[in-house]
């Protein structure tokens, strides 16, 4: 995507006001290194990957009032960020298995908030506290990010695209789902990926 500086300047003023509205629901909101056509910019020198925290003591910045926020969005077009482990922890997939499991969470009638990114990773939005059960935790490429660790939301800036939400917070009223519920929806999903997988292996050799 072409980062020109008039994209930059949109963005800045959605990112602006995104992080002001996520920081009055008491979200911890966190500017994110974001891209150009060298890397990843908004830290002392460029960086290979992101998006990052701008701030290394960002751990100590958690909490940070919404004008505080305003000004950090005021220059440039920082990446949206939100600590994990405070207020909300959040569930990393693959897309293929985030759309099975946004299947079976559809079939519940359960609204879970989901972000994706350009990179094609699901992140499934839950309350905070909960460990990652070991099947889920066994498996390659679920990541659960609680304490210590960090999300991009929505319009966060990738190298080849935005991130970009597959169901808002807004849809389910901003009350996020237990980690519990979600956890339930990955299995089924990865289990009914198991099936699939074996009914295929039995058609091709028949």
């Amino acid at each position: 995507m072409d980062w020109s500086d008039s994209w930059r300047g949109a963005f800045r003023i959605e990112l602006r006001a995104e992080a002001i509205g996520l920081a009055w629901r008491g979200w911890p909101v966190l500017p994110g290194t974001y891209p150009t056509a060298a890397g990843w910019a908004g830290r002392d020198g460029l960086q290979t990957d992101g998006p990052v925290p701008v701030h290394r003591d960002w751990a100590e910045r958690v909490g940070t009032q919404p004008d505080q926020v305003a000004t950090w969005w005021s220059g440039r077009p920082y990446s949206l960020l939100v600590a994990t482990g405070i207020v909300l922890d959040a569930i990393e997939v693959d897309a293929e298995l985030g759309r099975r499991a946004a299947i079976e969470l559809r079939a519940a009638g359960v609204v879970v908030p989901i972000a994706a990114t350009p990179s094609g990773r699901w992140l499934f939005l839950t309350d905070s506290g909960a460990q990652l059960r070991a099947e889920l935790a066994a498996e390659d490429g679920i990541v659960l990010h609680g304490k210590d660790s960090f999300i991009p939301l929505p319009p966060s800036p990738f190298q080849h695209g935005v991130a970009h939400w597959r169901v808002k917070p807004q849809v389910c009223g901003w009350n996020l789902p237990s980690s519990e519920i979600v956890q339930d929806a990955l299995s089924l999903a990865l289990r009914s990926d198991v099936v699939d997988n074996a009914a295929r292996l039995v058609t091709a050799e028949r």
